[in-house]
């Protein structure tokens, strides 16, 4: 417990702090960072009134949260105690970040063990060239732990790739060498991002010059996905690519401790409409050209982010044991570990985009609509209030999603 303390004191004077009444949430190193064009994870660590609890797992869990999102079978308030866990997901899962993480599989074990998911073996590969820099107590280790953990606990069936960066992760080839191993080796998977540049659309210097990197994401068979940003009504990049499936952030409703069927827009969730990017086709769907206009809008869907219904993982170097971690950065491997487990491996992002906007239909709120918490699911549920609205909005997108069968 002495250990733990002193690396969350350590956070409260090398990061920022939010207090809400007794509670903490605390952004490390990596999400505090904000030099121009410099990528930047988006997480914080929440700690609950009384202090962290190392031993004491206390955020959403893999069952709770497959329950939640309508992986497994409904179970009656999707308890964190819950014990049915999915068991889909083939091919692979790639998650891109900065350095090494020499703790990963250590780390991945003992989670693994905790929740009753099956072991796997975590491949961890380096560019442009190992040796990777060691990214622990930078933040990065945090965001790797989650990123793995998240991945493997709604896909447990699916190989999981580590592609850790030296300086960059586009101009050291870490997002197109992953995509193409994966192609190659599996044909087909999800790339995660939970990062995003510094500096909004203006990140790689003016004008239009983020059009230049679309292309980085574009690996046939291979579906990405990035964070939406935690600084509330924002566009980053590349989530803004039309190449890559945007995570908004959410809050899960829960209600003496049961989940209540529904979701909130998490305030700190990016999103908006980009001034660089046209509208992609996918987006052409009336209900949703008329809110972006010409350019494009993220995200496109969204999952649990807000830190005060984080998931909860375990990092050994920054956390000591286990924390409880929010950010757009879960709901971006956790969406792609969803679709991997639904099995529907689609051509390319456009592909996996293309089906998930024909679900407005030209009525109000077409096949979004979901006037029952419970099953039978529709693919989304759609999220209003704060700044989500009915319909496809600049928090949550189309909204979380429910029915895997879809996928």
């Amino acid at each position: 417990m002495k250990k733990i303390l002193f690396l969350m004191i350590a956070f409260l004077l090398i990061a920022g702090t939010m207090t809400v009444s007794a509670q903490t949430i605390v952004a490390p190193p990596s999400t505090t960072l904000r030099t121009p064009g410099v990528p930047h994870t988006h997480l914080f660590i929440y700690i609950p009134e009384g202090g962290p609890q190392p031993s004491i797992p206390n955020g959403e869990t893999p069952a709770s949260i497959a329950c939640v999102y309508g992986l497994v079978p409904p179970t009656s308030g999707c308890p964190k105690n819950g014990s049915v866990l999915p068991s889909g997901g083939t091919k692979a899962i790639a998650v891109v970040e900065f350095g090494l993480y020499a703790n990963a599989q250590s780390d991945f074990n003992i989670y693994n063990a905790q929740w009753g998911l099956p072991p796997a073996t975590i491949t961890q590969v380096c560019y442009p060239a190992p040796p990777c820099p060691n990214n622990a107590g930078s933040g990065w280790d945090v965001e790797t732990a989650l990123d793995v953990q998240m991945a493997h606990a709604m896909a447990p069936g699916a190989a999981i790739y580590i592609a850790g960066f030296t300086n960059d992760p586009l101009g050291d080839g870490a997002e197109q060498g992953i995509a193409s191993l994966l192609k190659t080796t599996y044909g087909a998977g999800e790339v995660s991002n939970s990062w995003t540049y510094n500096g909004g659309e203006s990140w790689c210097g003016s004008g239009n010059c983020e059009l230049s990197f679309d292309s980085d994401f574009t690996e046939p068979g291979i579906v990405y996905f990035a964070a939406a940003g935690d600084a509330g009504a924002q566009v980053n990049y590349p989530c803004v690519s039309p190449n890559v499936v945007c995570a908004g952030g959410t809050h899960i409703n829960r209600s003496g401790g049961n989940f209540t069927g529904t979701e909130a827009c998490w305030s700190g969730s990016g999103g908006g409409l980009s001034v660089v990017e046209p509208r992609p086709g996918y987006q052409n769907i009336n209900n949703v050209k008329t809110k972006v206009g010409n350019f494009r809008g993220i995200p496109d869907m969204s999952a649990d982010a807000d830190p005060a219904t984080g998931v909860a993982v375990y990092n050994s170097t920054s956390c000591g044991g286990w924390c409880v971690v929010g950010g757009t950065s879960v709901a971006s491997p956790l969406l792609a570990g969803y679709v991997n487990a639904a099995g529907h491996f689609r051509a390319s992002t456009n592909a996996e985009l293309t089906q998930t906007y024909i679900f407005d239909s030209s009525s109000a709120l077409g096949y979004w609509y979901n006037p029952n918490p419970y099953p039978p699911y529709p693919p989304f549920f759609d999220i209003t209030g704060g700044r989500a609205t009915a319909g496809w909005d600049q928090c949550t997108g189309i909204g979380s999603p429910r029915n895997v069968g879809y996928f």
